[in-house]
């Protein structure tokens, strides 16, 4: 077994103070200890021993000090460092009153606190008139002695500081403590610095697993005195080691005190104080050794720093499991000018914090340029969650949003559940068709959106949320508003960067890009490959229809069409009119432009509508029921024609 610290130190280290009585006794007992300890003794006592006592504890060059009376009274309410007793016994009076009966009949005896009452039992037996007093301080003790002189006593008995009283009175003095009261004395004191060592040994182990800590730590011992901190702590405190080492912590702020601690044992954890003009999570527990509390720790965490802690734990569960965005920019399709304005808006967008209100008709891709300006974003590895508004009900929605606390509501999952501001936490949350969001909820929200907190279901205590919301709708909010079905302060909370949609129909130039895609990944799930010439022959058919669904409808409408062109007609490949049977809207629009033998029949056909409507480009795109880009396009194509 590896040999102690406090063991390997040498002889224990003892400093005798008090007053120069005692000290030369205690000079005469002093070498039988020469192999068991090194002593320093030293005629001083109150202030200036304490001033010594000081100043050999800052040094370390002591384990424990021994006095007597009210010099020791005095040094062990001022010392970290323990202070061994000197105690009188009956013996000790008994052979001093033996001695004083030598010289007088007439005998006083002054005590430290109280008088002995047992020398007024014995006092008949010795032939001694005995006059008692007890003193608490020098000048009682000094008084004590004039009035023993008064009253004709020649003979005082009592410690040093009586003893040197009674000389100036010129009375004769007895020392009461004997030799071998000065030996248990050393004793006591002996095993007090053996226990000193032992727990500084202990105390610097602790101090050195304190250093290691990034928090503020201290620990006290049973007396509530610092016996260990780390460098956090000590700028907490305002002070140097040397000068905290041994303080009482009762000098220091009350919400640092752990006098509750060393009394109940309990652990003390999560509390947020403020102390050196900074906020601190505090943590108190007990230090047991053998069952028996021996001392207790404080630690004060950074609130900030914990803040940080939980945005990196919440970001790592995220990689673990959360979900995340699957698009970008380079998913979003089409060359059409619409799509391209919209394009790099969104790009914009994404180099910034800042709340997004993306609008548009359904199946235009919303939640897609969503995704897109969250890939591109510094959040772009964090979460990225989305929620439909209005598929939920109003009591649903409110506790996927905000989570809640176990038993908030009946059926409420055991231990409650983070809601999606929380999973979306560093991240981004996508509130899609956020205008169905009812009323009541929307208060909730906009005060999410103020306060970046929320409260779960149940729960009091707010939790900070660090999200960027991006939110869609495809109703006119400001009709909602008027309408008081949307909260004006909402809107204009969401409405800061604006993002508009278009419609396919308004970018037809796109229809060819995302069919073509759409059917291909269609077809090769299914095992098949596409046909351009059919695929040419369908085109000015997808071209002209208005999709009112629109992307949506259009990707839609690739699937059905892919399974129909994959499996073909039962005599052979499928047919435009095959595919007429099951995409009827496809085929309900007026005949698209003819093939090229058919050329002078579509030129004038065109130049009839042309004619009926003045030459109004969109209003004979309208009738010819094409866009008005399909127009200019077949307009060039039978152009290049005609040359």
């Amino acid at each position: 077994m590896q040999t102690p610290l406090a063991e390997a130190e040498g002889p224990i280290r003892l400093c005798f103070l008090s007053y120069r009585h005692l000290s030369r006794l205690a000079r005469s007992v002093i070498e039988e200890y020469g192999d068991r300890a090194q002593f320093e003794v030293i005629d001083e006592s109150f202030e200036a021993a304490l001033a010594i006592a000081r100043a050999r504890e800052r040094s370390g060059t002591i384990d424990a000090f021994v006095s007597a009376g009210a010099n020791a009274s005095f040094l062990r309410g001022s010392l970290s460092t323990p202070v061994a007793v000197i105690k009188v016994t009956g013996y000790d009076i008994m052979l001093a009153m033996l001695k004083a009966r030598e010289i007088t009949r007439r005998v006083g005896v002054v005590s430290y606190r109280q008088t002995v009452p047992e020398l007024d039992q014995v006092r008949d037996l010795l032939r001694v008139e005995v006059a008692q007093k007890a003193y608490r301080t020098p000048a009682e003790a000094q008084e004590a002695v004039r009035e023993l002189a008064a009253h004709g006593y020649p003979v005082v008995i009592g410690s040093s500081i009586v003893c040197e009283s009674a000389e100036k009175e010129g009375l004769t003095a007895i020392l009461s403590y004997s030799l071998s009261s000065v030996r248990q004395g050393i004793e006591d004191a002996l095993e007090l610095g053996r226990v000193a060592r032992l727990e500084r040994a202990r105390y610097a182990q602790l101090d050195g697993v304190l250093q290691s800590l990034e928090g503020a730590v201290l620990a006290v011992d049973r007396r509530h005195r610092i016996v260990a901190l780390n460098t956090p702590m000590e700028r907490v405190l305002g002070g140097s080691r040397a000068e905290l080492l041994g303080q009482p912590l009762d000098r220091y702020p009350a919400e640092l005190s752990l006098l509750g601690t060393l009394e109940s044992g309990e652990p003390d954890r999560g509390e947020v104080i403020r102390v050196a003009r900074r906020d601190w999570v505090r943590g108190r527990s007990a230090i047991r050794e053998r069952g028996q509390i021996t001392g207790a720790v404080l630690t004060l965490q950074d609130a900030r720093s914990i803040r940080e802690a939980d945005t990196s734990l919440r970001s790592q569960k995220r990689k673990e499991k959360s979900p995340a965005a699957r698009y970008s920019f380079a998913d979003l399709k089409g060359s059409s000018p619409a799509l391209q304005r919209a394009r790099e808006t969104a790009r914009r967008f994404a180099a910034t914090d800042i709340t997004v209100l993306i609008s548009g008709e359904s199946g235009t891709g919303k939640e897609l340029f969503a995704q897109a300006i969250h890939s591109a974003s510094r959040r772009a590895d964090r979460p990225f969650v989305a929620v439909n508004c209005s598929a939920f009900p109003e009591t649903l929605l409110e506790s996927e949003l905000f989570g809640y606390e176990e038993g908030a509501f009946s059926g409420s999952r055991r231990g409650g559940k983070p809601g999606l501001f929380e999973a979306a936490h560093t991240g981004t949350l996508f509130l899609d068709e956020i205008g169905d969001m009812a009323p009541p909820l929307q208060t909730r929200l906009l005060r999410a959106l103020q306060e970046r907190e929320i409260v779960r279901l149940g729960g009091v205590g707010p939790i900070p949320v660090d999200v960027r919301i991006i939110a869609a709708t495809h109703q006119p909010l400001d009709l909602l508003i008027q309408e008081r079905r949307f909260r004006s302060d909402l809107y204009y909370r969401i409405n800061i960067l604006r993002l508009q949609v278009p419609p396919l129909r308004d970018r037809a130039e796109d229809v060819e890009e995302l069919a073509s895609t759409f059917l291909a990944r269609c077809l090769r799930r299914l095992g098949s490959t596409l046909d351009p010439e059919l695929f040419a022959a369908l085109l000015p058919r997808l071209v002209a229809y208005r999709w009112p669904g629109n992307v949506r409808e259009l990707e839609n409408l690739c699937e059905r069409l892919a399974v129909l062109l994959a499996h073909g007609q039962a005599d052979g490949p499928a047919s435009l009119e095959y595919l007429a049977q099951d995409c009827p809207e496809l085929f309900a629009l007026p005949q698209p432009p003819p093939a090229a033998g058919s050329a002078a029949d579509w030129r004038e056909r065109l130049d009839e509508v042309l004619a009926e409507t003045g030459g109004r480009r969109q209003e004979t795109a309208r009738r010819l029921g094409i866009s008005r880009a399909t127009l200019w396009r077949h307009m060039q194509e039978l152009e290049r024609r005609a040359t």
